[in-house]
């Protein structure tokens, strides 16, 4: 196996979809876990200053210098919340849960389901920062979309049960919510899809494939 990266989370989930990504080209993904309060979360509205805000704290704890250092910051921006969440969405989570998101845009209902998808569109979108050989690289991933009606039990973490990705066309790009593209989910939320159908449409895949054309050979 080639260099380490440590992956700064405590979510399992992010490292087994970094371990996707990093391991066929030979890196060894490991999560590193630090005391609580070691890392401060600054109150920022961009996922970019977060990201290297973590980065540059957590750039300490790294025992070996040649490591590499994953940090990732994503967000839920829902277009009829001006954004709501965004960069909270963390917060947003652990206060109103995905009910509660629901219950915000409970109104916006239609029996149009093009309609529908226009009303309640949102997109997750993700920073992912490495630290590697004393510079930091920046991979920016969007995943479009739109808020279902109702939350879909599933493999998926954090505001996958209620958010619906954007079908694909043939180039792997998204299309306009409510239209149907060769690769699809069929409606399904990323909560009810498989972790390896998810990473056809993931802001998180889009940021890191964005960081892998950055990143040297391990």
């Amino acid at each position: 196996m080639g260099r380490t990266v440590w992956f700064l989370t405590g979510n399992l989930g992010k490292v087994k979809e970094a371990t996707h990504h990093l391991e066929p080209l030979g890196y060894d993904v490991k999560q590193l876990v630090v005391s609580e309060g070691s890392i401060i979360e600054p109150q920022a509205n961009e996922l970019i200053d977060v990201a290297m805000a973590k980065i540059q704290q957590a750039i300490p704890f790294l025992a070996n210098p040649d490591d590499l250092l994953l940090v990732e910051d994503a967000g839920l921006f829902v277009d009829a919340l001006d954004g709501f969440p965004g960069v909270y969405a963390a917060y947003a989570l652990h206060t109103l849960r995905c009910e509660g998101v629901l219950r915000l845009l409970s109104h916006l209902g239609s029996v149009d389901p093009v309609q529908s998808a226009n009303l309640r569109k949102a997109s997750f979108q993700a920073v992912a920062a490495m630290w590697v050989n004393g510079e930091v690289l920046i991979g920016n991933g969007t995943c479009p979309g739109w808020i279902a009606h109702q939350k879909t039990e599933g493999e998926g973490f954090g505001f996958d049960p209620i958010f619906v990705p954007s079908d694909l066309d043939e180039d792997n790009q998204p299309l306009p919510p409510g239209t149907y593209g060769v690769v699809s989910t069929h409606g399904a939320t990323f909560g009810g899809i498989s972790m390896d159908e998810k990473q056809k449409f993931s802001h998180r895949s889009r940021a890191l494939e964005d960081l892998l054309r950055q990143l040297p050979s391990a």
